[in-house]
C-alpha cells in the first residue's frame, strides 16, 4: 500500500477501543510498528491493505482504506471487527522515521 510511510496518530472513531490517546503508527515499507507514549512498539507487516500484528498479537489485524490524506481503519481479532479508528499523518514531523531494532 502505497502512502504509508511515516508516522500517523490513531483516534478511535466507535467500538470497544480505548480513546486511543498517545497511540502512533509508524510506518516504513512492509512492517511497521504501534507505540502507546514511550512504551516498546508491537510491531506487524503490511499486505495488501492490512497490518499484520507479530506474535503474540498474531490474532489481531487492522484493515485500512484511504481516505483522502488520511487512513480509516477497521480493528479486527480472529476476523471480527471490535472497532473503528482513523489514521493522520504526525504534523511538523517527517514523513519517514526510523522503526525501533
Amino acid at each position: 500500500m502505497t502512502g504509508l510511510d511515516g508516522t500517523w496518530h490513531v483516534r478511535r472513531t466507535s467500538g470497544l477501543l480505548p480513546p486511543l490517546f498517545g497511540v502512533r503508527k509508524t510506518i516504513e515499507g512492509e512492517r511497521g510498528e504501534t507505540r502507546v507514549g514511550p512504551f516498546p512498539g508491537v510491531p506487524f507487516t503490511i499486505r495488501d491493505q492490512r497490518l499484520r500484528y507479530r506474535w503474540p498479537f498474531h490474532d489481531f489485524v487492522d484493515h485500512l482504506e484511504r481516505d483522502g490524506d488520511r487512513f480509516r481503519g477497521r480493528a479486527l481479532f480472529r476476523g471480527r471487527e471490535y472497532g473503528r479508528f482513523v489514521l493522520m499523518r504526525a504534523e511538523g514531523e517527517p514523513d519517514t522515521h526510523k522503526l525501533t531494532p
